[in-house]
């Protein structure tokens, strides 16, 4: 198979040049509608803050397990440290820690109004001296990206760019993961025993929940993407972030972005990490067709992000039962 990610240079998006503007978001539209997924340069990301990520990434994985775990997320608050995540009901062979930002930094992170109802609060590992300060500033450069991708995919549909911004500002419940896959099993003989079997994956087929996902990838490479049946590399690109729609971007579509199956392929010789953003609005949001008509008809009924998000919550972190889809709630 022929076909390749697309690369797209998106600095046109943070400039005034209107035809420039509009023609980048035409081409991010193209990506989305044929891949659901594109590579994008350009993005204003310091290339020193993308170092430090890896670094305190690579630092914080490389902690004996027993201080890994004092940072542990928990189905109540899953935010932190896990190893056992499940995607479709299988273990995938990766460790994580999930984090967010900080809606009012001058209050302590875990008062009531820096919680919320799916994601807790952060827990920051106390031998890192660096990590929250890095980790934080991250956020804030995906949350800027994360608008102008999303004005981009408005604006290709015949929006306006700032038509689903109120259902991000000033609040969201976007999140950022760190993966790290390593080669053996993270378990010893006794936990893996009691825990949901290994699948045949690093990271199992799946879609991404929410709006965008927006992906920082080492050179290991393992990332597939499915088209038109066939499994496709998503190359890793110096420099470049990989971004892919989610199941509510499809949506708002009515299935004219496509948030296509995705895994990662199990690596030898070298550990993998990779650090995704997902960038998803506030628990608030109903969520259905945006440009729909008589011409073209409603494909889903409306959504609420927050019940949504609590399930596929649920789901990732213990074998619940089925994994809620925004197939449940097709029309036609």
């Amino acid at each position: 198979m022929n076909k390749a990610i697309p690369l797209i240079d998106v600095s046109p998006l943070s400039g005034d040049d209107r035809e420039a503007t509009a023609r980048t978001a035409g081409l991010i539209g193209s990506a989305a509608e044929e891949f659901g997924f594109f590579q994008i340069i350009g993005h204003g990301v310091p290339h020193d803050l993308v170092e430090r990520m890896w670094r305190e990434t690579a630092e914080f994985f490389a902690q004996p397990r027993v201080v890994k775990h004092t940072v542990s997320r928990t189905q109540e608050s899953p935010r932190g440290y896990y190893d056992r995540e499940l995607t479709k009901n299988a273990r995938d062979l990766k460790e994580v820690f999930d984090y967010a930002g900080v809606p009012r930094p001058e209050l302590p992170e875990d008062h009531p109004d820096n919680r919320a109802a799916v994601d807790g609060y952060n827990r920051w590992p106390a031998a890192l001296p660096d990590f929250r300060t890095t980790m934080l500033e991250y956020f804030a450069s995906c949350e800027r990206l994360g608008l102008e991708i999303l004005g981009a995919l408005s604006l290709n549909l015949g929006l306006a760019r700032d038509a689903l911004f109120g259902q991000f500002v000033p609040k969201h419940t976007s999140f950022v993961r760190l993966n790290y896959y390593p080669l053996t099993d993270p378990l010893n003989a006794a936990e893996a025993a009691e825990a949901t079997d290994l699948g045949d994956m690093a990271l199992h087929h799946h879609t991404d929940a929410g709006a965008l996902t927006i992906l920082l990838q080492d050179d290991v490479g393992g990332l597939q993407v499915l088209v038109d049946g066939d499994w496709i590399d998503v190359k890793p690109t110096a420099g470049a972030f990989v971004i892919n729609v989610g199941d509510m971007m499809q949506v708002w579509s009515n299935d004219r972005y496509e948030a296509n199956l995705h895994r990662v392929r199990p690596t030898k010789g070298r550990a993998r990490y990779s650090i995704p953003c997902f960038f998803n609005p506030s628990y608030e949001t109903d969520y259905a067709p945006l440009n729909a008509d008589s011409g073209n008809p409603p494909r889903y009924r409306a959504i609420n992000w927050g019940e949504f998000r609590q399930a596929r919550a649920d789901g990732d972190y213990s074998d619940f039962g089925k994994e809620i889809q925004i197939a449940d709630f097709r029309i036609l």
